[in-house]
């Protein structure tokens, strides 16, 4: 069963609008921000009528860039109620994407979908992104640090000789 991503909602208001906000520090603006992303995403969610494309960044914060193609989206009003549904997705669930760099880009079809049900889509594919993330940073982790090197290298040959 795919793991889930559980939020808390803060106490006070005021403290909502800080955590949740979706601010400019949150968006990719720039070519210079979106290339490094295209270039190199190691963290891939792929949908029918979108792909998500993922990058680790040097930040403490996620940021998200949006590419609606006027190829795949032919009405400007549907290409900003789409931009609108990410955003606010994003803006929920920001704070399980620290350090991470995201690009959403459309295909064709997308605007065929309900708000409901692009939003169940989206989400699941928010879930690949996390476990994705959780899956890279464990096993980066574990082939930096010298020490789980030298226990694994142990508990292979453990198990090797329990073999025989």
């Amino acid at each position: 069963m795919p793991a889930k991503i559980e939020f808390q909602q803060p106490a006070s208001s005021n403290h909502h609008q800080d955590n949740f906000c979706f601010g400019k520090s949150l968006r990719l603006l720039c070519a210079a921000d979106f290339k490094p992303v295209f270039d190199n995403a190691p963290l891939r969610a792929s949908h029918q009528n979108f792909l998500i494309l993922a990058r680790f960044n040097q930040l403490s914060h996620a940021r998200l860039g949006l590419v609606m193609a006027k190829k795949h989206i032919k009405h400007a009003v549907e290409r900003n109620r789409f931009k609108r549904l990410v955003r606010e997705n994003f803006r929920l669930q920001q704070q399980a994407f620290s350090g991470v760099d995201m690009v959403f880009l459309s295909r064709n079809g997308l605007e065929q979908l309900s708000n409901s049900d692009f939003t169940q889509q989206l989400n699941q594919q928010w879930q690949r992104i996390f476990k994705k993330m959780r899956h890279h940073r464990l096993t980066s982790q574990a082939q930096t640090s010298p020490a789980n090197n030298t226990k694994a290298k142990e508990v292979n040959a453990n198990v090797k000789t329990a073999d025989l």
